[in-house]
């Protein structure tokens, strides 16, 4: 997905395609408007503010004092106003989930615009080469380029290659800007291909960040890369990949976020195997305590009725509880959302049975803070023993449920 900043800043997606791979929830954190975005079951994006260009931009298109507006001014607007205009998902899609095609179409609409505002953008810095802006509108045709690649268009693989080449030549070009050329370069050599596997597709990002970080040794953002590498393999149970990655940032990332970011990666692997410490009063009156449950097989689920991809997988998680509740299966819910009333309605409607936490405290995700969720839907599963054994129980929930009730 697209979206545009105002003018000078370059287009730019919200999230960077790594992050794409990792991140198909929400933040724990409610957003003041739950996002259309958000009931997809794909990477959050941010909401984009109204544009409004700057005074010293304004006076200029519209040709300052009694000064009349020149071609390249007028050239500039039409550019600017195609920027402004960021499409949105259909307002439908906040209470469904969409299907493949439609998001595929959307993508394929959103990636034809893209290129055809490159084309803009290529046009001014053509036919004003000496502009002060031309600078700006190369800058955005790259950008553009770039979304319009990233959504499918094929068609622009190649002028983008050779844009990005012929930038990187430039002598004068920051190691900021070389960074993120190389970057996304790399993550689109990674996830560009017809390749679905998940597990591929990590190796092969993995794989590219090892190259940037030989290039730029001392940039966070590489680090940054490799962490959420490292997410991904846990994510999709890799749990030894996850914890050597993790591992090496604790003892050689120099940016302090991303270290603090691996302990706490470290510290949530080091908790599968161990008995899983969970008390909480429900909102229905029950006391719980996760220890006196042995004997059950336990899905804590941290969830929130305002994320999308959280209620997308609400009828599998109803499905496994009306299958297995009688052989031993028992669901905790965390719940994130901030208003307890919004809880218990969809309870209710969905006729939820299993036991409910709603957090109080003043941001409502104390437990996800000691627990270190970082997005949701997040589903562990503790065994028959109380002790922690996936950390991803959203994929495969079922007969990992299964699997786990046939143990002694």
């Amino acid at each position: 997905m697209i979206i545009f900043r105002s003018l000078p800043g370059p287009v730019c997606f919200a999230v960077s395609a790594a992050l794409v791979l990792f991140l198909s929830g929400c933040h724990p954190k409610e957003p003041e408007k739950p996002s259309v975005a958000a009931a997809t079951n794909r990477a959050p994006i941010e909401p984009e503010p109204t544009v409004t260009l700057s005074e010293g931009d304004a006076a200029m298109l519209k040709g300052a004092g009694n000064k009349p507006a020149t071609e390249a001014d007028l050239a500039w607007e039409e550019l600017a106003k195609a920027l402004q205009s960021p499409p949105e998902e259909p307002a439908e899609w906040q209470l469904k989930e969409p299907t493949k095609d439609e998001v595929a179409q959307f993508e394929k609409t959103n990636s034809l615009l893209a290129a055809s505002i490159a084309k803009k953008a290529k046009d001014f810095y053509t036919r004003f080469p000496n502009d002060e802006k031309a600078a700006e509108a190369r800058k955005q045709e790259l950008a553009l380029l770039g979304a319009a690649v990233q959504l499918g268009n094929t068609n622009c693989v190649e002028p983008l290659r050779q844009l990005e080449e012929a930038r990187l030549k430039d002598p004068n070009l920051s190691e900021d800007d070389r960074l993120e050329l190389r970057m996304q370069q790399l993550q689109r050599t990674a996830t560009g291909g017809k390749e679905t596997n998940m597990l591929i597709t990590l190796a092969q990002m993995e794989k590219a960040a090892r190259t940037l970080q030989k290039e730029f040794p001392k940039r966070s953002e590489v680090t940054g890369l490799l962490l959420s590498v490292a997410q991904g393999w846990l994510e999709n149970s890799e749990t030894e990949k996850s914890r050597a990655l993790a591992r090496e940032l604790v003892e050689g990332a120099s940016d302090e976020d991303v270290k603090t970011s691996a302990q706490d990666l470290l510290k949530k692997i080091e908790r599968v195997g161990k008995p899983l410490d969970l008390k909480f009063k429900a909102v229905d009156g029950r006391a719980i305590d996760l220890q006196k449950m042995k004997g059950q097989v336990v899905l804590v689920d941290f969830w929130a009725t305002w994320c999308g991809p959280c209620m997308a997988e609400l009828p599998k998680v109803k499905a496994a509880y009306e299958e297995l509740h009688s052989q031993g299966f028992e669901i905790l819910g965390i719940s994130f959302d901030r208003e307890q009333a919004a809880l218990e309605k969809v309870l209710a409607r969905e006729k939820m049975a299993w036991p409910q936490f709603y957090d109080n405290s003043e941001d409502g995700k104390k437990l996800g803070d000691e627990f270190g969720i970082s997005s949701i839907p997040t589903m562990w599963l503790v065994d028959k023993k109380g002790a922690l054994r996936d950390l991803n129980a959203r994929e495969g929930l079922g007969e990992k449920v299964k699997k786990l009730l046939a143990e002694k």
